[in-house]
């Protein structure tokens, strides 16, 4: 009997998804860049974010899958390519901000058509206060290659005070080389210290990729292949934000691929909706190991799915007033054979050497194997801290796991 036929428990839900995501797979002794692909072949896209309190979260789903692996593999991959390891990635509003396969980078001219006068802020409206603006950054570029807003600000003599602020108050510049980006006017490269680099998109794309051309419902059904084949099982909801798709787009996307087999409709219990699963996905029996999620983690990053899948009420606190936070300002949720089963609140202390577990909070709903969460939670965190070239754990007084993983620790 084909998976789902008769309809599909949570717990058989999850399987499915962990599978899909690469966390049945093994974990090589020492990750290689051919480990690298394996994982993004699963997970299609890495998603970015600036907040570095613990690690980047664009290095953490390669560590979740394949355990501590040298970060310059993901550094040469995406912006420090050689003649022998070519590029692999490439930035784009993918979910959010992300890390793409390069050779995704056509599946997205829709967007680009879409953002044609900018995203955020419009290329015509900054164009009418500062006329040239867009032209005289192309020319920069040229003169002094990949660049950032700042280096171009002083190069053009574009910096007037009144124009310095928080992100929505951005220079000329900052909001043109944004507008151009969001477009595909310009393309951009990172640094190690993660400020954004604008280039021309020839420098970081082949001329074939940047050539092709791919119509709006054909990129359409590829990107909701990708995201099928990704989460592995997901209500439309799910699927269509993965890439952030249109409703109406995603939803004819969708239907093509169930008349064609690819993708069917199935029933899971306690779900509202109809769940669509991957013809091809498989089911393991058990999914083992533990591991530590990033928020931004794909398995994780669309908080309604997290809730359905795992009964793991999670939210994003970084904006939320301290007194007001429940767990923590930045929580990695802990996943122990296949179930979300404790949170952390981590901070890297990289001047004492110390990783910080601000706030250790256990979930109420473990099953089987709730005794096994302090110790194992303590030495993923010894593992993690080890990665992060980190010499101990502390642990916090805050959270109900605390006392308990503070024993493990010792």
């Amino acid at each position: 009997m084909r998976i789902g036929a008769a309809g599909l428990s949570v717990a058989q839900a999850r399987r499915i998804a962990l599978a899909a995501q690469g966390f049945t797979d093994p974990r090589p002794a020492s990750p290689t860049r051919r480990h690298l692909q394996r994982v993004l072949g699963r997970i299609q896209l890495i998603q970015m974010d600036s907040v570095s309190v613990a690690v980047r979260a664009h290095y953490m789903p390669l560590y979740s899958r394949l355990g501590a692996y040298d970060r310059s593999l993901l550094d040469k991959g995406a912006w420090m390519p050689t003649s022998t390891s070519p590029r692999l990635l490439v930035e784009y509003w993918a979910h959010e901000a992300a890390l793409i396969p390069v050779a995704d980078w056509s599946l997205f001219g829709w967007r680009r058509e879409d953002y044609a006068d900018g995203r955020w802020w419009k290329a015509s409206v900054i164009e009418e206060t500062h006329p040239g603006l867009r032209a005289a950054i192309h020319s920069a570029i040229a003169e002094l290659g990949p660049s950032t807003s700042g280096v171009l600000e002083k190069h053009l003599g574009h910096v007037p005070a009144a124009e310095r602020g928080t992100w929505w108050d951005r220079s000329a510049v900052k909001r043109m080389c944004e507008a151009m980006f969001a477009s595909g006017e310009l393309a951009a490269t990172r640094d190690t210290g993660f400020a954004r680099h604008y280039c021309e998109p020839a420098d970081v794309i082949d001329a074939p990729t940047l050539t092709e051309k791919i119509s709006r419902p054909e990129a359409m059904v590829e990107l909701m292949r990708r995201s099928v084949r990704a989460l592995g099982i997901g209500i439309e909801a799910d699927l269509r934000d993965y890439y952030r798709l249109p409703v109406a787009d995603a939803r004819a996307a969708l239907a093509e691929l169930v008349a064609s087999g690819e993708v069917e409709q199935v029933a899971v219990a306690g779900w509202k909706q109809p769940a669509y699963l991957d013809a091809s996905a498989r089911m393991p029996r058990r999914v083992e190991g533990d591991t530590l999620l990033s928020p931004f983690d794909s398995l994780i990053f669309f908080r309604p799915r997290v809730q359905r899948l795992f009964d793991f009420d999670y939210r994003i606190e970084i904006y939320v007033p301290e007194h007001k936070r429940v767990h923590g300002y930045y929580v990695f949720p802990f996943l122990m054979d296949g179930e979300l089963v404790a949170r952390v609140d981590l901070k890297a202390d990289r001047a004492a050497g110390v990783l910080r577990v601000q706030s250790a909070h256990a979930e109420a709903n473990v099953g089987a194997g709730a005794d096994e969460v302090p110790a194992r939670l303590a030495a993923s965190l010894h593992d993690f801290a080890g990665w992060l070239d980190l010499d101990d754990v502390l642990v916090a007084d805050r959270g109900d796991l605390a006392p308990a993983l503070r024993r493990a620790l010792a």
